[in-house]
This record gives C-alpha cells, structure tokens and sequence, in this order.
C-alpha cells in the first residue's frame, strides 16, 4: 500500500502542475482525480477482498482432499517431483 501512497501524491502534484499549465483552478481537477483515486482505492480492496476469500476456500478444498486422499495426494507429490527433476537434469 505503500506504493499506492506515493502514486497518489505523485498524482496529486502532476495534476496540480497540469492545471497550472493549461490556467485552471488547481482545486477542481486535485479533487476530481482525488475522487477516481478514492473509487479505484475502494475497488482494488474490493477485489483484495475477493481474492483473499477464494484463496482460502482452494486452500480448505486442497487440504479436505489431501486429508480424503493421502496416497492419491503423496503419489501426485512424487510424480511432479520425479518431472521437475528430470527437467532440471536434462540442462
């Protein structure tokens, strides 16, 4: 978030200077972007939110199977780690 932070007073500078430049009032154009930054803020931790949840869900459903199935589960192991070795020692 801490990138998000300087975007957004990088963003309030540039749309400052921009106002500056093309003779407008600073304040209409600091709040409007202000306002589509405060939306995309809310939306993007929406999403976070969306993410998170559906993570942990894959989460539970791949422990509830591995707990279902353990020779299935530690043969599915093995098999993918027997492949990335071979990959590896064919360099």
């Amino acid at each position: 978030m801490s990138n998000l932070g300087s975007a957004v007073s990088e963003i309030n500078g540039s749309s400052e200077d921009i106002a500056h430049a093309s003779n407008l009032d600073a304040e209409p154009v600091s709040g409007k972007v202000r306002a589509r930054l405060k939306r995309a803020k809310q939306k993007a931790a929406d999403a976070q939110v969306i993410v998170i949840e559906k993570g942990r869900k894959s989460a539970r459903a791949a422990n509830d199977y591995a707990h279902d199935r353990p020779w299935t589960t530690a043969g599915v192991a093995l098999g993918i780690g027997v492949l990335i070795g071979v990959l590896i020692g064919r360099k």
